[in-house]
């Protein structure tokens, strides 16, 4: 029998966040590499569109990428403990997180293995418990942060592991510096998202999370990795 996908929800530039209307311009940009300066891609792209009180928020794959922070599936050797933790790790609709050898083996190197260790004991007596979560809550950032890859992510990005940015708020400041804007670099998907790094400490990551909650970025064939969220008169 022949699966038939349900049609993908288009993606509504307007949304509304507590009492307010906010429009959200995806930016349209070049495949980003590891050869790009993430402050000239912004610079490019959304100079002559950014206004007044705009707020840019850029995707941290398109940042992480930049830094070199991108590994093809061929260049990752798991070890073998990689293997043994990937097989424990919950599925969920969001990606695949460490639930391969590869992205398990890039958080033992990102987090050491100490600490992943530790994450996964207390994960296992939590789960006991009925409780979930407790792994990335104790593995951190930098093990939650790390993607797979996915049959939808735009190539040659669908073969690799991409960690989590380093620095972002060091790096939205810098955008934020040569734009003229403030920036945030936030980690979304379809199904809601954290705001990692924001150009000023007085930004509102809650607002900018629920502006942003229905993902309206696009990071396959829309290759729109960044975009800018403006009032809406």
């Amino acid at each position: 029998m022949t699966e038939v996908k349900s049609p993908k929800k288009e993606k509504q530039p307007i949304i509304e966040y507590n009492g307010r209307k906010y429009i959200r311009i995806p930016v349209k940009t070049h495949v980003i590499t590891k050869d790009d300066s993430i402050v000239d891609v912004v610079e490019k792209y959304v100079r002559e569109i950014v206004k007044e009180n705009d707020i840019i928020f850029i995707s941290e794959k398109a940042v992480a990428i930049t830094q070199g922070r991108a590994y093809f599936l061929s260049e990752i050797k798991p070890r073998p403990l990689a293997r043994f933790l990937s097989k424990y790790v919950t599925k969920t609709p969001i990606g695949i997180g460490l639930g391969m050898p590869e992205t398990m083996e890039m958080a033992l190197r990102e987090c050491g293995v100490l600490k992943i260790l530790f994450a996964a004991a207390i994960s296992f007596f939590g789960k006991l418990l009925g409780r979930k979560g407790d792994f990335y809550r104790v593995a951190g950032y930098k093990a939650s942060s790390i993607d797979g890859p996915t049959p939808n992510t735009l190539p040659p990005y669908n073969k690799c592991v991409v960690l989590g940015p380093e620095n972002p708020d060091q790096v939205a400041k810098k955008i934020s510096d040569s734009i003229k804007a403030e920036v945030a670099i936030v980690d979304i998907n379809d199904f809601g998202g954290n705001i990692l790094g924001t150009s000023k400490s007085t930004l509102d990551r809650r607002t900018l999370a629920g502006i942003l909650r229905d993902n309206p970025l696009g990071q396959c064939s829309e290759q729109t990795p960044m975009g800018i969220i403006r009032g809406a008169e």
